[in-house]
């Protein structure tokens, strides 16, 4: 059976928008494993009740079934160890770069980004999505991103960690990417994919990284449909 990942889209089953997701497309890219990707909505749950989940990304490699972008990594490096490595070493240094990308990185662009998601999905994930997250902010998504050209400055600012961890070298990884760079990349690819907003100006370093994550694999995630530059 060809290797499958269920990655979460909307109308345009080729626009994978979610940062999770977008992780797990890079790791097997690095690892240079082909899957075939299969689309999958907010609102179709019940489709993931074999792996006993309800979110995506979830893998089928073989008989294996893998939930949670994490995860995965780990059962890549460990079933395919011939590869180049996503983890090296310990891969509880990664967990908190996991950590800092979804409590700081991805709320930051959340919150000038989520009022763009609906035009893209269907009609009940619309709804969906539109009750749940207004349920979160406890505002109309149009409040939540509100004068975002001028919060660009202060979420520009969150990324000082990033820029410096970047000093004197090309990717997180180093002189080539992991685990972390992939981690990273994939919220600045849910952006790309679902917004025009540019979050990065042109001469931050944190922008020449992005534009080399773009070119990795043949150019995968440059290809891939987006709404930003």
């Amino acid at each position: 059976m060809a290797r499958q990942l269920y990655e979460l889209c909307g109308t345009d089953a080729q626009r994978v928008f979610s940062p999770f997701c977008w992780r797990s497309r890079m790791a097997l890219a690095h690892k240079g494993l082909d899957f075939d990707s299969v689309p999958w909505r907010f609102t179709e749950g019940a489709r993931l009740a074999f792996a006993g989940h309800d979110k995506v990304p979830v893998l089928v490699d073989d008989e294996r079934v893998v939930v949670d972008s994490f995860d995965i990594a780990k059962h890549l490096d460990a079933a395919y160890p011939e590869a180049p490595s996503l983890m090296r070493g310990n891969p509880e240094p990664y967990a908190f770069i996991g950590a800092w990308t979804d409590t700081v990185l991805h709320a930051g662009i959340a919150g000038l980004i989520v009022s763009d998601i609906p035009s893209l999905l269907g009609e009940a994930d619309r709804a969906y999505f539109v009750q749940s997250r207004e349920a979160r902010y406890s505002k109309p998504l149009a409040e939540v991103t509100a004068g975002r050209e001028d919060r660009l400055p202060a979420f520009r600012a969150t990324l000082l960690p990033l820029r410096q961890a970047l000093r004197g070298r090309d990717f997180l990884g180093g002189a080539a990417p992991d685990y972390a760079d992939y981690t990273v990349f994939g919220g600045f690819m849910w952006a790309r994919s679902v917004s025009p907003l540019p979050l990065l100006e042109p001469s931050d370093a944190v922008h020449a990284w992005r534009e080399r994550m773009l070119d990795l694999h043949g150019g995968m995630a440059r290809r891939a449909p987006c709404l930003g530059a």
